[in-house]
């Protein structure tokens, strides 16, 4: 049952324009026992693990909120919400597989039960998480592995384009092949879950690991997550959602907490869960930070309620790697499954939260057995959901030493992913600035070569652990960013030796020079050449790796390895500058965007191990460029209304989410700030026209259909089906073949207290030139509703709605209001 009905934090009233603020009196002696476990020594070992500390390496500037969460001294609350729901089938697929889980769970006792939902420790296994074998019964045992772009410490797997550089193709085709084809590499090295997709909003731009998630803008994250997951899934492996909850930066992801109104959780940070839930998603894993005060991996309105009750999530919740804090109140709170399994992580030790004190708990009643079962029978019903049950291979590698003859195999998982990595890679390549036709490329006659960002990964491609690349000095290209989320290449081709293949073929000469800081020799190759192509970066990561005394997130918005004097030597001798940035992020542009002799930038992500190729395709035309910004590019860094929060002196940083909705683009439009690019820009070297845009109404659902139901019984199917349909015309009328990626935004009426435009919809089409294509796409009652607090129900405003159709959030083609 439902202990309390007070809502967190903040109310939105349903017609109003602005947030109506609650001062919830919450228990805080309840409130603050569940961090009882973290004792000074183990607050110590748990802030060693990750990010925190004081943040002494913060940009130069106070970024302490300096107005509470509320307005006063009140501590944001999460209620609580009891007990955990059992699991049901949301699709005839889950309700057979939780049949058969059910069936099967009457062979276990209660110690094999515990076996299933306690990870068997850090190094006590070959993958980053083991659920161990359980002989008696037959069950095999799971092997869990990172990554977002592929199988992580193993060899002979594809390095694919991270999530950020898949997201700028905005194409929905393209994630579920990139998912697909990752998935088939995981299941043949034996990996039975894969640890992603990951679509935490990119909150701030400086956040550590937005390039592991799929942009800025939550229905963008969310069709990313949607199809990831039906795309590893096809191929049988189980996904996880990460990370739940609000984990949108580094600094003090151990001990921070998150801080925001449930609207703004449900409109911008739940909503990519939501959809990797209706993907079929077999498993979720919860943060390391707290959410209003409590931790996520034990919080009861966030795993039961919200996840559990309201998305009617199936499958089960595991703890990111040492984000558990409690053992008897993180079974209770909706935990089914704790990684790597030990008390902390990660290091090769004794104990665990659970294991034994789970059976203790459990036996004397602090833990319901029916709890436990239903921890059972969600993970075993993600195994027979994928048919994992029927000869799935076993790991074949050995994550803690893959260099060790006995545990590993040296399967190659590759087959013919190259094709499709080089795709999306391509695909999420934009150009941002195309002056004089510097672009495509035609057979120059010299060419000039600039920067480490070119050059070959000179110590190797695994040189660095967890490809924290350049250990503070220039090292060579950057194809994705640090941390867990990365993989050892295979192969890698470097935009230097694609581009040496491509002037041999041309007969161009070419000149080269990979030292940032030999900017004599750069203004020398560069003077009198036909082009000069300048390579700059700029990097983040995961925080438990510091990298030139970034944490993680970075420090500034700067070009790394002095990019922004690179470009301003080789512009003064060379008029026809070409920039390519590798980046996680948004970087400051503003020293050269504008420069006369930069006739051309191109955005190329982080494209993994077909960076050079992908590239080239795009320079020379191989391959009409059609990506995308899913971010937006300020001029400064204040423009964008968020930062990371990198100083605090308190046991819980309080990291509020006080812009609510107003994130990235949002926010820009909010405050009419002008971008340097504004989020979904791209170039082509063809021209596309709009035209003919009307709508019609094809579904009846509207408010009234709610009746007294609301979310607390789950989100009803008819809130998800079409209710209008869109139609325009798309025409390409220049040269060249090509895709043109569409956007539509929805403009509700000012009382709904909604940001001035919203992203509901976007296609990528590909048209020949001078052709003319028809699209159609439905927007559902969902689509076109906002959250109500007080009616805790999805609710279609009164007035008004307008759909905006065009090429980028700022540059509008059709305008068509809904019927």
């Amino acid at each position: 049952m439902k202990l309390s009905t007070v809502l967190p934090l903040a109310v939105l009233a349903c017609a109003g324009s602005g947030l109506a603020v609650l001062s919830p009196e919450p228990d805080y002696q309840q409130l603050f026992a569940e961090r009882d476990v973290d004792a000074a020594a183990q607050f110590l070992e748990r802030r060693q693990q990750g990010i925190g500390g004081a943040g002494q390496n913060g940009p130069g500037y106070q970024t302490v909120p300096s107005v509470p969460f509320n307005g006063d001294d009140s501590l944001p609350y999460s209620p609580p919400f009891y007990p955990t729901p059992q699991t049901k089938g949301t699709s005839q697929k889950w309700k057979d597989a939780i049949g058969k889980a059910r069936e099967y769970l009457q062979q276990f006792n209660q110690t094999e039960k515990v076996i299933l939902t306690t990870g068997s420790g850090w190094e006590r296994g070959p993958c980053v998480g083991n659920i161990s074998p359980i002989p008696r019964v037959g069950f095999p045992g799971l092997c869990l592995m990172d990554g977002p772009a592929g199988v992580r410490g193993t060899d002979r797997v594809t390095s694919f384009p991270d999530a950020i550089t898949a997201a700028a193709s905005f194409d929905r085709d393209l994630f579920y092949k990139r998912a697909h084809a990752l998935g088939e590499e995981f299941k043949t090295k034996g990996a039975n879950i894969w640890l992603g997709p990951m679509m935490n909003v990119a909150r701030t731009p400086l956040g550590g690991r937005n390039w592991e998630g799929f942009g800025a803008d939550p229905y963008l994250n969310g069709e990313g997550s949607y199809y990831s997951v039906l795309g590893a899934q096809d191929a049988g492996v189980q996904a996880t959602l990460k990370h739940y909850i609000n984990n949108e930066q580094e600094h003090f992801r151990n001990e921070g907490s998150s801080n925001l109104d449930s609207r703004t959780e449900r409109e911008i940070y739940l909503h990519p869960f939501l959809r990797g839930v209706q993907a079929g998603a077999a498993s979720v894993m919860c943060s390391y930070n707290l959410v209003n005060n409590s931790w996520a991996c034990q919080n009861s309105e966030l795993l039961n309620n919200r996840l559990k009750t309201e998305l009617e999530f199936p499958g089960y919740v595991m703890s990111d790697w040492g984000a558990q804090h409690a053992g008897v109140a993180s079974a209770n709170a909706g935990l089914d499954m704790t990684m790597p399994g030990d008390v902390l992580c990660c290091s090769l030790q004794e104990g665990s939260l659970w294991g034994g004190n789970l059976t203790t708990a459990v036996n004397n009643g602090s833990v319901a057995t029916t709890r436990l079962d239903d921890m059972a029978t969600r993970i075993l019903a993600g195994w027979f959901l994928l048919g994992q049950d029927q000869g799935y291979p076993k790991a074949n590698f050995n994550f803690f030493d893959k260099k060790d003859p006995a545990t590993n195999q040296h399967v190659d998982a590759t087959a013919d992913h190259d094709k499709i990595a080089r795709e999306v890679a391509s695909a999420g390549t934009v150009l941002l600035k195309n002056r004089r036709n510097a672009l495509p490329l035609n057979k120059p006659g010299s060419m000039a070569v600039i920067g480490s960002d070119a050059g070959p990964l000179y110590q190797g491609a695994n040189y660095w652990p967890d490809r924290a690349q350049n250990g503070g000095l220039p090292y060579g290209t950057l194809g994705q960013g640090w941390g867990s989320g990365s993989t050892d290449y295979s192969y890698f081709f470097s935009p230097y030796e694609a581009l040496q293949s491509r002037a041999r073929k041309d007969r161009t000469g070419i000149a080269w020079n990979f030292d940032d800081f030999n900017l004599a020799q750069s203004v020398m190759i560069a003077n009198m050449t036909d082009v000069a192509l300048v390579f700059v970066s700029a990097e983040s990561g995961e925080g438990y790796i510091t990298l030139d005394r970034n944490e993680g997130d970075r420090n500034n918005l700067t070009l790394w390895n002095q990019g922004e004097q690179l470009i301003r030597n080789v512009t003064a001798v060379n008029n026809n500058t070409i920039v390519i940035v590798h980046s996680t992020g948004a970087v400051d542009m503003e020293s050269f965007a504008e420069n006369p002799n930069v006739t051309a930038i191109v955005w190329a992500n982080l494209p993994g191990s077909e960076s050079g190729r992908a590239l080239v395709d795009v320079l020379y035309g191989d391959y009409n460029p059609s990506g995308r910004l899913p971010y937006t590019i300020g001029k400064n860094r204040t423009d964008y209304g968020t930062d990371v929060l990198y100083y605090n002196d308190t046991v819980t940083p309080q990291i509020n989410y006080t812009e609510a909705l107003n994130i990235d683009y949002r926010y820009f439009d909010t405050k009419n700030i002008e971008p340097r690019y504004e989020f979904g820009f791209g170039l082509s070297y063809t021209k596309f026209a709009y035209s003919g845009a009307w709508t019609q109404q094809v579904g009846s659902a509207d408010n009234s259909w709610w009746g007294s139901a609301n979310a607390s019984t789950g989100l009803p199917e008819w809130l998800f089906q079409p209710k209008y349909e869109v139609t325009f015309s798309l025409t390409n009328a220049g040269d060249w073949d090509g895709h043109e990626v569409w956007q539509a935004y929805l403009e509700f009426p000012r009382s709904a207290g909604e940001p001035p435009k919203v992203l509901r919809g976007f296609g990528r089409e590909k048209i020949s030139k001078y052709n003319t294509k028809e699209v159609k796409f439905h927007l559902s009652q969902y689509d076109v509703s906002t959250w109500c607090n007080d009616k805790q129900q999805w609710l279609q405003p009164e007035g008004k709605l307008k759909v905006l159709i065009g090429a980028s959030s700022r540059d509008i083609r059709q305008a068509v209001v809904l019927n």
